[in-house]
């Protein structure tokens, strides 16, 4: 199938993102600063915090990244406006999840609630368990990641800068090291639930 661009950087960057190597990572590049702004519109229009919306974008443009690789995306609107409706659709995820997960919490006794009712000695000593059993729950689901995301978590765990982990990593640039590790992260945070 052909794409037909009504815009046309589109087409630039249709052809970009379904090149292999620099050419592709660079069309991811110019793509993901591009329509950055949307975070900042999240953020105003949909009362998420800073970090939910560039989650919500992040994802947002690996999906569009696939899309445009897969020839999901065949034209019929300008770039833009797809990128606008899927961002949109996650932001709306994002709402829903949290208003799911608030009406849940209200059901539930807390562990701290829990824990103050133990004598101080057995508290110190389940809190320590809790710890223990948390770090290594978090390194088996780290290390089911894959190399490329544990590596890119632990770099990141351990103050690494995105540039840094770019450069570690041989990403083109930061931005495109911060999508890939929010991408990490978010499948991290699905394996958790």
């Amino acid at each position: 199938m052909r794409f037909f661009a009504r815009h046309p950087a589109d087409s630039d960057l249709i052809t970009g993102l379904k090149a292999d190597g620099l050419p592709r990572r660079q069309s991811e590049d110019r793509l993901y600063q591009k329509y950055r702004y949307l975070i900042t519109d999240g953020v105003r229009k949909h009362r998420l915090d800073e970090d939910e919306c560039a989650s919500a974008y992040s994802d947002t443009i690996l999906t569009v990244i696939e899309n445009v690789r897969g020839n999901r995306f065949e034209g019929h609107s300008e770039l833009s406006t797809y990128i606008y409706q899927i961002f949109t659709n996650k932001c709306i995820d994002l709402i829903r999840k949290k208003s799911s997960q608030r009406s849940q919490v209200h059901n539930a006794l807390s562990l701290d609630d829990s824990l103050l009712q133990l004598p101080d000695s057995a508290r110190s000593i389940v809190q320590q368990l809790i710890a223990q059993s948390d770090l290594e729950r978090l390194r088996g689901l780290i290390a089911k990641l894959g190399d490329k995301c544990r590596e890119m978590i632990l770099a990141w765990g351990e103050g690494y800068s995105d540039e840094e982990i770019a450069r570690q990593m041989n990403y083109n640039t930061a931005s495109v090291a911060k999508t890939s590790r929010l991408r990490c992260l978010e499948r991290l945070r699905e394996l958790y639930r």
